[in-house]
């Protein structure tokens, strides 16, 4: 077995509320400072900066994860994970057809901008991308089988933006494995009043907006082997 630290949460500067050193390669280099084993990139509604941080990952020799922090219409976040790049990135094309179209105000709410894979900026994206979409909590499930990807509810700990904030409640159909507490020393407390979490694996990442946040080696899976698709099978399994 293969213990690996891992940090699944973090945001580049395409998330208008990342910070501009967030760029993928800084990202990757920092976490190889920080002795992480397994990062994912999950800027606000978009795979955009993907490729480039999976390319700056094979590099360092770390493990990337393709993924985004989806908002859905009930403004709950879920990170959504992926073993391959050609799945996240046909599940960002459908979701940027669901993202409400506001232009963002980047005087107000930040640049948002998409790399190449020589850490270079390509381009901007033109419409905010911390908008709600109209892609619906209890659609998850059908929609990571349909695009071959893994959801878990983010921060659900948290007062705004949560699935237990937002909904109060776990939907009786959900069929996640594996939720993000920002503390995980609160899962008792909330286990007792949502048993459905006494099954899932917990994880807790950095949700990291600077460089200096991202995760030190502290959280670790378990997994038979190296790879992508081992670790999206360690965090489909109940805890």
């Amino acid at each position: 077995m293969h213990k690996l630290a891992y940090d699944l949460h973090i945001h580049s500067c395409l998330s208008p509320c990342g910070d501009k050193d967030m760029t993928p390669g800084n990202i990757v280099a920092m976490s190889k400072l920080k002795n992480l084993d397994v990062i994912a990139v999950t800027d606000h509604n978009s795979c955009k900066n993907c490729a480039p941080v999976l390319k700056w990952a094979d590099e360092y020799d770390i493990i990337a994860i393709p993924g985004m922090e989806l908002t859905t219409r009930e403004e709950v976040h879920v990170l959504c994970l992926f073993s391959e790049l050609a799945d996240a990135m046909s599940f960002d094309a459908y979701v940027y057809e669901k993202l409400i179209k506001v232009p963002n105000n980047e005087k107000v709410f930040g640049t948002q901008e998409i790399y190449d894979s020589e850490d270079n900026i390509a381009g901007y994206e033109p419409y905010l991308l911390i908008n709600a979409t109209s892609i619906a909590f209890d659609e998850l499930d059908g929609l990571m089988e349909e695009y071959s990807g893994i959801y878990i509810p983010a921060h659900i700990d948290k007062n705004s933006n949560s699935l237990l904030y937002n909904l109060g409640f776990i939907p009786p159909e959900a069929a996640f494995k594996a939720a993000e507490l920002a503390d995980e020393k609160k899962i008792t407390e909330l286990a007792a009043l949502h048993p459905y979490l006494e099954k899932c694996r917990i994880v807790s990442n950095s949700d990291a907006h600077y460089l200096g946040y991202i995760n030190e080696a502290l959280n670790y899976l378990e997994c038979v082997e190296r790879s992508r698709q081992e670790i999206i099978k360690a965090l489909s399994e109940a805890g």
